[in-house]
């Protein structure tokens, strides 16, 4: 039988970190962290929750540090969690690794949590690379990915993350800027890198600096990127705040033969288009229809939480509710009722429990 660990590096976490482990120490054999520097409680948070606990140096580089935590365990399969991280759906998958060869990379679903605190935060799923057979080691400075030989599988593992809360990126930031900086100065053309660099600034606002990032990533992304989507998405609103709607709208149409199910897509091309029409209220006759089309599109497709960065409402009440305002401002009475009602019975539905 296979044996299974929880690896993590870590430092300064005392915020979260027993909340991550206590979500899926009933799961694994063993809890390994490597505390790379703590100057709270870390440690004996981490010790207190049933990890076993190592400190190491800090190098300025999380590949080096991850390859280093991955060497504390001999386990067959390494799930590979954040502090900020916990699991809160699918440990029986995870469990049935044990009699699953490790011969494959698990993909996880990790849904980033995104607004100025806990509640109420937008939420945006990622498929991540996170459940590594014994052997696997990562590349990268910053924004480290796994490598390995072996086909990759999706798991269905359902993680949380909360660091991109605005009050825990404002901790980070000064660190994240730096190792991205340097990242990029080793490898100019990298395309990830450049996306990473282009969302970096695009978060802090500067969205006339994060265009170029965007642009040259689109341009040497490889079309089957996990990340393309997301790098889409980004460009099409970082456009959009740039006032170059023409180019969001020709981005659009090049990237729909890709993602022509994404519901994340009409919808973002909806929203350039209402910009469009306010900016310049010439073309506000034409492009009324557009932007009706378009979020209609994104409700006949749908959620689509297997998209990679698909944000939650896009292909529901989020579509329902801009349909509601944009009838309204036309004057649109029963329409805008209409639509309203129909989001706020897709929003209910999407927060009750399932069914047993």
């Amino acid at each position: 039988m296979n044996r299974i660990a929880l690896v993590m590096i870590a430092r300064d976490e005392s915020r979260c970190i027993e909340r991550c482990l206590l979500s899926v120490r009933e799961a694994v054999d063993v809890m390994v962290v490597l505390d790379t520097g703590s100057s709270d409680d870390t440690v004996a948070r981490a010790e207190r929750a049933g990890a076993r606990v190592h400190r190491g140096g800090w190098s300025d580089d999380f590949a080096a540090a991850r390859n280093a935590s991955l060497q504390l365990t001999d386990a067959d399969w390494a799930l590979v969690l954040d502090a900020d991280e916990w699991i809160t759906g699918g440990l029986p998958a995870l469990q049935a690794l044990r009699q699953a060869p490790p011969q494959f990379v698990g993909v996880i679903t990790v849904t980033n949590l995104f607004g100025p605190r806990l509640d109420g935060a937008s939420e945006s799923p990622s498929w991540v690379a996170r459940i590594l057979p014994r052997g696997t080691r990562y590349s990268g400075r910053f924004h480290e990915q796994p490598e390995s030989p072996w086909p990759r599988h999706r798991i269905a593992l359902q993680v949380r993350h909360d660091g991109y809360l605005e009050p825990v990126q404002r901790a980070k930031r000064e660190r994240n800027q730096r190792l991205l900086a340097r990242s990029l100065a080793e490898r100019p053309d990298d395309a990830y890198l450049l996306y990473q660099s282009g969302k970096d600034l695009e978060l802090r606002g500067e969205f006339a600096a994060a265009l170029p990032f965007y642009e040259r990533a689109t341009a040497g992304a490889d079309g089957a990127a996990v990340w393309r989507h997301d790098l889409v998405l980004r460009s099409l609103f970082t456009l959009k705040k740039n006032r170059r709607h023409e180019e969001a709208l020709a981005l659009a149409q090049a990237e729909g033969r890709r993602f022509a199910d994404s519901p994340d897509l009409h919808f973002a091309l909806g929203d350039v288009l209402l910009d469009w029409a306010a900016v310049e209220p010439a073309r506000a006759w034409a492009l009324v229809p557009l932007i009706e089309s378009s979020w209609q599109r994104a409700l006949e497709i749908g959620e689509r939480p297997d998209l990679p960065d698909s944000v939650r409402g896009r292909g529901s009440w989020l579509a329902a509710h801009n349909l509601a305002v944009l009838h309204e401002g036309l004057g649109r009475t029963a329409q805008a009722e209409a639509w309203r009602s129909r989001a706020a019975r897709m929003r209910a539905d999407a927060t009750q429990p399932p069914m047993r």
